[in-house]
């Protein structure tokens, strides 16, 4: 990746309560380091067999987000990953090393894009959650699978363990990662997260926090990603409750200003209407 990178921020405040997307505009085949999703470590080759890496395509392919596939025909992701106008996406499916060919890949050229209807570029009013429709069906396998959505209205208690995972940079400024990364993490509550020493009225109840340690976070190149969660604690069953977001400007592993993802229950019937009507 050359020495920079475009990030979207919305001001809200002061410096550490305005929001970043974890969208990463990096280049593919320039990174180097160990790095990784803050906190996390890699994940064994093909273990989130749902995870897909989103790619936008400029004269060449570059990893921008993160994303789910929920059927053979659609992936989940945010709205903020996919809402400019004029780019030409892939999803990369079955990958663990986005810089090499694992000989486990699918690449499928993103058809149709679907917003939802109250994304209005504001991260802060949430709404930040997209459907994309493939040009053809994925081929599911030991490396590809669908993952596996919650209930409508479900929702988490505090310091529930789950897992953020992604390509994503494991320090500000940082690069995307060349392996798949995972850490876990624990979920705030809504009724902690709202605070006023945490996010306060910037997070809202169509959204799902985790971390805020100053340890464990998403990041850039982390958007549109899953949290994954244990249905039930060591069943290894996961669904995922979330899309990934936004962070505090001030770092993404900012203390007391978890990550925050689109939560996946409060949309689950606008999903159903688009991907059976």
């Amino acid at each position: 990746m050359p020495g920079s990178s475009v990030q979207s921020s919305y001001s809200i405040t002061a410096t550490m309560l305005r929001l970043v997307s974890l969208v990463s505009l990096a280049l593919l085949g320039l990174c180097s380091g160990d790095e990784r999703v803050i906190g996390g470590t890699e994940a064994i080759p093909n273990s989130w067999p749902w995870q897909v890496s989103l790619q936008g395509y400029a004269g060449y392919w570059y990893h921008t987000c993160g994303g789910t596939l929920i059927l053979r025909r659609w992936v989940l992701t945010a709205a903020h990953c996919v809402d400019s106008a004029g780019v030409t996406y892939r999803v990369v499916l079955g990958d663990h090393n986005i810089y090499e060919d694992d000989k486990t890949e699918q690449y499928i050229n993103v058809q149709n894009i679907i917003l939802h209807e109250g994304w209005t570029g504001d991260l802060a009013i949430g709404n930040d959650i997209a459907l994309l429709y493939l040009e053809i069906d994925a081929v599911l396998n030991q490396y590809v699978q669908l993952g596996t959505l919650p209930q409508a209205g479900a929702t988490l208690p505090n310091d529930y363990l789950c897992y953020v995972t992604g390509w994503g940079y494991t320090r500000n400024g940082g690069t995307v990662n060349p392996t798949l990364q995972q850490a876990p993490i624990k979920v705030v509550a809504y009724e902690v997260c709202s605070q006023p020493a945490w996010w306060g009225s910037y997070v809202r109840q169509n959204m799902v926090c985790a971390g805020g340690d100053g340890i464990v976070a998403g990041c850039q190149g982390d958007s549109g990603g899953p949290l994954n969660c244990p249905r039930n604690l060591g069943s290894g069953v996961f669904e995922v409750h979330g899309a990934t977001s936004f962070v505090a400007a001030a770092g993404c592993d900012t203390y007391m200003k978890p990550t925050v993802w689109t939560r996946v229950s409060f949309y689950i019937n606008w999903i159903n209407n688009h991907l059976f009507s």
